[in-house]
């Protein structure tokens, strides 16, 4: 299975999926990470349950004018969440029973063929669960009903269970505990030239909300510049998959600039597109997220940048239709300045100014991604990163613990795409996040990284001293 599967959790207003998404992305939370600056009500979010990496979509309620509105927008989200998910959670209300609106949801459910389950909410207690009719739900042939609570987290490993075992998810491999690379074994240079040119195809993810000019830009970029050699097929559902090659490079250009055409209202085309747009990030090693320079830096440009981010690809933040923008007096530095107030979390990553309408600057996209891969895709020696670990400590010694410093001993790279390094050290948890920062920061300085990097700092383990043996 290419990527994360997509669970969608599907029901009428008001049966708890909100409380339910929650439950599940809060209390098992692995990747997911709170980002500075970005709203945490996001209806999707990237988890690992017990070794098994999912991606979950919460679809949402809405408030309807009418029985009818309800009926039609609720069978609209169900109908979208069949189409990209893998598996789909029916969730309804145990207080309520079951309602004609549950029962017309399940149908359209049935005929979609994926596995489907039904979570029957807010049955806190056993006592609870002994009142309600739980037959009545296995009328909708679902198979076997989960009694669950998401409020207090009842039964929700059972369920989860049940969808990892009907969507064959095995666990992924444990990583190394501890295992830097080999120097002498390295084919790699030392440092990351600007001549170093990545081996193999890159592949790239061009994603964005609606109407910023995804379309117009892929079509610049395959028709005008006249870089396409072939069409392979595509990765993600929707997506569009084409071979390009610029400057000597191969690149794989995921376009998800079909996502608006299957709806009309825009909160699920919100939601939706975000599902689209991280089936695509899975398979992609840079992403290019592409804002309006109009209206840039608004709320779904936030949420898209974080998921960029928590996924740990390369990012390059395109802003479209520069032309516009000029003409209205905006500058380069006006504007770098203007979305690092609003996007902080992401000042590391290139920023590259076009216009998809008249091509410019839509080559240099490309050739940014080609550099990102290089810095992605690098190693980086064992001294090499000893001896920047020792100047850092020299320039800002870490905090102290009961009274005492903490020592930053040994650092080696474990782990590239993306470059991952662990520092063996005397009690991290005395480490905050403001050190952290600290050392992260000098690390992208000085290698000019410009890619998410890894850092963890680990307990060094001692080594116990043979007991002499008494004489």
């Amino acid at each position: 299975m290419s990527g994360r599967p997509v669970i969608a959790l599907v029901g009428r207003p008001n049966v708890g999926k909100s409380t339910l998404f929650n439950r599940l992305v809060g209390r098992r939370l692995a990747i997911v990470q709170d980002v500075p600056g970005v709203t945490r009500d996001r209806n999707y979010a990237d988890l690992v349950w017990q070794g098994r990496s999912l991606s979950l979509v919460d679809t949402g309620g809405f408030e309807p004018e009418s029985r009818d509105r309800l009926m039609q927008q609720v069978r609209q989200q169900a109908q979208l969440a069949t189409e990209e998910a893998a598996a789909v959670v029916l969730v309804v209300d145990g207080r309520e029973g079951l309602t004609n609106v549950d029962r017309s949801v399940a149908d359209m459910l049935r005929r979609s063929k994926k596995p489907l389950f039904v979570a029957v909410n807010k049955v806190d207690t056993s006592k609870t669960e002994g009142e309600i009719p739980l037959a009545e739900f296995y009328e909708l042939g679902f198979g076997e009903v989960f009694a669950l609570s998401a409020e207090h987290g009842r039964g929700t490993d059972d369920l989860l269970e049940a969808i990892v075992a009907a969507i064959g998810l095995e666990p992924a491999p444990p990583p190394p505990e501890f295992e830097p690379f080999d120097d002498e074994e390295q084919e790699e240079p030392e440092e990351v030239s600007e001549h170093q040119r990545p081996t193999g195809d890159i592949r790239i993810a061009i994603v964005g909300r609606p109407n910023v000019g995804k379309s117009t830009f892929v079509n610049t970029l395959l028709g005008k510049e006249r870089f396409v050699v072939s069409e392979v097929a595509g990765t993600t559902r929707d997506a569009i998959d084409s071979l390009v090659v610029h400057g000597g490079q191969r690149f794989v250009v995921t376009d998800t600039a079909g996502i608006r055409r299957k709806a009309t209202i825009s909160t699920t085309v919100e939601s939706y597109s975000v599902v689209r747009s991280m089936k695509a990030m899975d398979d992609a090693e840079v992403v290019a997220v592409m804002l309006d320079a109009t209206e840039a830096g608004v709320d779904q440009d936030a949420k898209l940048l974080a998921l960029v981010l928590e996924k740990s690809k390369a990012l390059v933040v395109v802003v479209n239709k520069w032309d516009i923008a000029e003409k209205e007096g905006a500058t380069q530095d006006w504007y770098r300045q203007e979305l690092g107030k609003r996007l902080p979390f992401v000042a590391f990553a290139p920023m590259v100014f076009v216009s998809a309408k008249d091509g410019t600057g839509v080559g240099q996209v490309l050739e940014k991604a080609a550099r990102l891969v290089e810095q992605y895709r690098a190693r980086f020696p064992t001294p090499q990163l000893n001896e920047l670990l020792e100047r850092v400590q020299e320039e800002h010694p870490a905090p102290t613990s009961g009274g005492r410093p903490v020592k930053l001993f040994y650092i080696a790279q474990v782990a590239y795409a993306p470059p991952t390094f662990v520092i063996n050290c005397g009690r991290p948890e005395a480490i905050g996040d403001s050190y952290r920062r600290y050392v992260e920061n000098r690390f992208r300085q000085a290698f000019g990284l410009e890619v998410p990097m890894r850092l963890v700092f680990r307990e060094r383990k001692r080594r116990k001293r043979p007991r002499r043996k008494q004489e």
